[in-house]
């Protein structure tokens, strides 16, 4: 019999953020594949009554919350020491968080004093046979690992877009307050403001409905021996702005600033997927001007339509890994887009 705590915590209206609802999902499903376990929710905030009241109907044994305006920001002390507590007031045998950057920051200290062990970014929990055991993955996305622990407790942070977000009825939940003692010492690290672009300039959208993947192509000479990087900004920012996708890059075109090569002046390190990027979980995915070698694609395997656009009707990666290959210019296709679209 295992006890199931999901750890989570408020946004600053007092709600739960996606990645929360689907490690909600998570917890659930577990908590029903073990016969005789039990589900706990601990909430974490400036005050988890309305958060706990949104998910009353998810059918958790008891509500656990620690609240109060020390734990409302993302802080390693903080955060760690209400995770503890819930921790040992739940007696939780597995331990359930979103990996977030709030969490994934906090966790491997709470599993030290837990004297437990912890496994990241989890992208499965399976049941079969009667024993939990674990999938991720490791060497950039190429290989996935099925694992099992007999340590307790176990502490499991999941990668948000790997479940879907729980719905459910609201209700009236009873929350049992969970008293934590801050020391000084833990307060010393303050948030003083968020900095963050103006929402028609934001590139990554972790929720959009497609990718848009630009490749190294992009800025390279064109068919009249020119390159055209402004223009291809001027494109891509219009699709961006009228379909609101999220923007990825290939490892080639980010890398190309460090070269002193003409870059797209918005795309960063920030937007790599692939290899050395972000494993982005969009429904759809759109590579532009982008040869799409194996690491380019490990990046995105989670995508699940995948379609490109390439000049190279031969490209490896075009006829072996997307849906659809459009052989085309990129930008053609992408002015051609933007006039429908009324950009």
């Amino acid at each position: 019999m295992e006890t199931i705590l999901l750890i989570v915590n408020t946004e600053p209206d007092g709600s739960l953020a996606k990645a929360a609802l689907e490690s909600l999902t998570a917890a659930k499903s577990l908590a029903e594949a073990f016969e005789g376990s039990s589900l706990r929710i601990g909430l974490v905030g400036q005050d988890v009554a309305a958060a706990a009241d949104s998910i009353a109907g998810c059918g958790a044994a008891k509500f656990l919350g620690v609240s109060g305006p020390e734990f409302a920001p993302s802080r390693y002390a903080s955060d760690a020491a209400a995770a503890e507590a819930l921790a040992r007031a739940a007696q939780a045998t597995i331990l359930l968080t979103p990996a977030t950057s709030r969490w994934s920051r906090a966790l491997p200290g709470v599993a030290h004093r837990l004297e437990g062990r912890l496994d990241t970014q989890v992208t499965e929990l399976l049941t079969d046979g009667g024993t939990l055991r674990i999938a991720r993955w490791y060497y950039r996305q190429r290989m996935k690992a099925i694992l099992e622990r007999t340590q307790r407790p176990w502490l499991i942070t999941l990668a948000p877009g790997s479940f879907p977000p729980w719905q459910g009825e609201a209700g009236n939940a009873s929350v049992e307050a969970i008293p934590v003692e801050l020391p000084e010492s833990g307060k010393r690290t303050t948030v003083t403001g968020i900095q963050a672009p103006p929402a028609d300039e934001q590139t990554i959208r972790p929720d959009a409905e497609l990718l848009f993947v630009a490749g190294a192509g992009w800025t390279k000479n064109q068919k009249d021996g020119q390159s055209h990087v402004k223009e291809a900004e001027q494109l891509i920012l219009g699709f961006l702005h009228h379909t609101q996708a999220s923007l990825g890059g290939s490892k080639s075109l980010v890398d190309l600033s460090g070269e002193g090569q003409q870059v797209l002046s918005f795309m960063t390190h920030l937007n790599q997927v692939g290899q050395t990027g972000s494993t982005p979980r969009h429904p759809k995915g759109l590579a532009t001007c982008c040869h799409g070698e194996e690491p380019h694609v490990v990046g995105w395997r989670f995508v699940n339509e995948r379609r490109a656009v390439n000049l190279d009707p031969n490209c490896g990666w075009a006829q072996g890994k997307a849906d659809v290959l459009y052989v085309a210019d990129a930008f053609e296709v992408v002015r051609k887009v933007n006039k429908l679209l009324g950009v």
